[in-house]
């Protein structure tokens, strides 16, 4: 019961700032727009099927094309994929160190990519606490601080009073949590796009690839009118990627794209000093779901017309894991 008064008030709070304040941009009839690039499960999505080599091949190629179009970006840990194999741990805290020897900050992710939806707050946080361990001192050997979080799926609760919790326990470790706006599940495509690629199938590769660009420019198209119509303009944007050969190899691509909509690269901090990340967001739901969508829901205005997913890749990505448990709908 206190936690639905908690949520009623903040819920009333949050329609008074847009009713009495308008963010001062939604005058701006051509909105500049900013991005930061963000990317997660490091040191690879897909670190069970890689050897400690081939992840860092990937990294390599990743962080080339982002330190060469000079692209601010922050990446996000689990540090339980440096275990998997005991004899292959040092090339991939190799990966990890490639980020912050060429400047880029490392966040956590969690120790195990642990959902705080299904697991009891306790175990999250010590996950959480867990998965510092060598982020901590890669930051630090560039004399930066580990000071940003992402939730795993997104997931930030599934009741509100589970989430202030959190999210106390979160800024007393001194984190700032890094949220996300834009989100096209590039971790879905990039599961048939490794397959194409190990069976030479260039064809496939191309749909895959082509396939992505187009689904990524409906998501923009979707978040970018959403967030007019929700706030009044378009906040700095937070774009969820992963560390994967899709990403290593078609990146600039998604940069080039990002370019021809106006967009300029910004920090991660930069980002968050956007107005609108501190705007009330009383969001619980055993789903996680990016900041403009928690926003809108907050509201009592759930979003509409959300972009759909291509069937034929989640079929393919259900093909390629056969005989191993079935492939669900896309999830952060």
């Amino acid at each position: 019961m206190r936690a639905t008064y908690v949520a009623i008030f903040f819920s009333l709070v949050f329609v008074a700032v847009f009713v009495s304040t308008p963010p001062a941009r939604s005058q701006q009839s051509e909105p500049q727009r900013e991005i930061c690039i963000t990317i997660d499960d490091l040191p690879a999505a897909s670190a069970q099927s890689m050897t400690g080599a081939e992840i860092v091949d990937m990294t390599t190629k990743l962080l080339a094309t982002l330190t060469a179009q000079k692209i601010p970006a922050v990446g996000f840990v689990n540090e339980s994929k440096l275990y998997i194999d005991l004899n292959d741990v040092q090339p991939r805290i190799k990966a990890l160190s490639l980020w912050t020897d060429g400047g880029f900050e490392l966040g956590n992710h969690t120790y195990s990519h642990m959902s705080l939806n299904n697991n009891p707050l306790s175990a999250w946080e010590e996950d959480v606490v867990r998965g510092e361990t060598v982020t901590r001192v890669l930051d630090s050997q560039h004399k930066m601080k580990l000071r940003y979080f992402r939730h795993p799926f997104l997931d930030t609760g599934r009741d509100l009073e589970t989430r202030r919790q959190a999210e106390m326990f979160l800024a007393q470790r001194g984190y700032r949590i890094a949220p996300v706006t834009m989100d096209a599940w590039d971790w879905m495509f990039a599961g048939p796009y490794t397959y194409a690629h190990k069976n030479n199938d260039a064809a496939l590769q191309q749909r895959v690839v082509t396939e992505y660009l187009s689904y990524t420019t409906t998501v923009f198209d979707y978040y970018e009118t959403l967030s007019r119509d929700l706030l009044g303009y378009e906040p700095r944007q937070i774009l969820l990627l992963h560390g994967n050969w899709l990403e290593a190899d078609h990146i600039g691509e998604l940069l080039d794209l990002l370019r021809k909509r106006g967009y300029q690269f910004v920090t991660l901090e930069r980002a968050l000093d956007d107005q609108a990340y501190g705007l009330p967001n009383t969001y619980v739901g055993e789903e996680g779901e990016g900041w403009i969508d928690q926003w809108a829901l907050s509201l009592g205005k759930p979003p509409l017309d959300t972009p759909v997913f291509p069937q034929w890749v989640i079929d393919k990505a259900h093909e390629i894991s056969a005989p191993r448990e079935p492939v669900t709908p896309p999830k952060p």
